[in-house]
């Protein structure tokens, strides 16, 4: 055992989708990293980690253990620092292209290494070695059954300070509603309730019939067995310039996300293409996660860890089925087109209540056989 074991348990048990994401079927980690102008001394990780880190949440001084009745509740346990940080040791003296290579390796690597249950559910890796991009990075590797992008944003940001005055929290503006420049009424609202309850229905039994009777072709991104989730990838990035992805967001009237999704339904598309060209327009869905948080501006740890909050800590989203667009040969040459398209069927996603009932009957389905059972449902 790594950790000590203590007698306090933390409150809440974990939530169903913790349990979803910590299973023998799945097991989802985040890997954030952290590109620094200058090297990172690293003798300065364990004070950061103990006085700043740990104190966020305890969470992060906890593990994941199961009762006898069967229910997940997160115990904490005397964290042993040393065992949750890692300094990997490449070639000296080599070229920063060489240290871009080592990083994406180490990247990939880590991403398919599962992380030990005896300890909290995080590591951190400082790679001492300058790319091209960075002088040093520090790599955060955080499991998704702690918490979602939200919550886990908002530790992060809790770590930093202000430029122009570090004594003051870190503040962001709240989000700003469009006004509806056509008004309401009844006339305008009844169409749109029929629309929600349509778009409801037809996406919860969509994703019924999906995750039980229909399967997707086998393309380059399916093979059909059913260990290819563990078999060995390869991480690599691309870098999208902020300002074209909100020059293409205000010509299409969209937002940020329905943009950065379309992309990625592109860029499958366009992989599939490159591999087989028949596969280009194959039958392929995505398993998206839909946020059920209603919150206007990004909150304070202090806010999301009060009894009651409106944006409390934790994995608030749920799951729904998406097939992924066909990809014509008019769209490879105006990709505009494509996000388009893809932006019209996030638009009906958005309203409608599906992701809801989905959570709902995943919610039962894992009271009666188990949240395993309730896993195989969603893929």
């Amino acid at each position: 055992m790594e950790c000590e074991k203590a007698d306090e348990v933390v409150a809440e048990p974990v939530s169903p989708i913790g349990q979803y994401f910590n299973s023998t079927i799945l097991s989802i980690s985040i890997l954030a990293v952290l590109e620094l102008e200058v090297p990172f001394d690293d003798s300065l990780a364990i004070p950061l980690l103990k006085d700043i880190f740990l104190p966020i949440n305890p969470r992060f001084s906890s593990i994941m253990v199961v009762e006898k009745n069967g229910v997940k509740h997160w115990k904490s346990v005397e964290v042993k620092l040393k065992n949750h940080v890692y300094v990997p040791n490449f070639p000296v003296g080599m070229s920063q292209q060489f240290y871009d290579k080592c990083l994406q390796d180490y990247l990939s690597k880590l991403s398919a290494e599962q992380m030990p249950q005896s300890q909290p559910l995080w590591e951190v890796h400082i790679v001492k070695y300058p790319t091209s991009n960075a002088a040093s990075s520090v790599i955060f590797k955080l499991h998704h059954a702690l918490g979602d992008g939200f919550s886990l944003m908002g530790a992060l940001l809790s770590c930093l300070q202000r430029a122009d005055d570090p004594s003051r929290p870190l503040t962001f503006p709240s989000v700003r509603m469009r006004p509806d420049i056509n008004g309401s009424s009844i006339f305008k609202n009844v169409p749109k309730f029929f629309n929600t309850v349509f778009n409801t229905a037809s996406d919860f039994c969509w994703s019924m019939i999906k995750s039980s009777l229909i399967e997707d072709d086998k393309t380059p991104i399916r093979s059909g067995s059913a260990a290819a989730g563990w078999l060995p990838i390869t991480i690599t990035t691309m870098t999208f310039p902020l300002h074209q992805i909100k020059q293409i967001k205000d010509n299409l009237g969209a937002t940020l996300n329905d943009v950065i999704t379309g992309t990625i339904f592109l860029g499958i598309r366009l992989y599939m293409q490159a591999v087989n060209q028949e596969s280009t327009n194959l039958h392929s869905t995505a398993v998206v996660l839909l946020n059920t948080r209603m919150f206007k501006s990004i909150s304070s740890i202090k806010e999301m860890v009060k009894p009651g909050s409106k944006a409390p800590w934790g994995n608030h989203f749920s799951f729904l089925h998406i097939s992924v667009p066909q990809l014509t040969n008019a769209e490879v040459q105006n990709p505009l087109k494509f996000i388009q398209k893809a932006q019209e069927i996030i638009q009906s996603k958005r309203s409608s209540f599906g992701a809801y009932l989905t959570a709902k009957l995943l919610e039962t389905v894992k009271k009666l056989r188990g949240h395993e059972v309730g896993l195989l449902k969603i893929y």
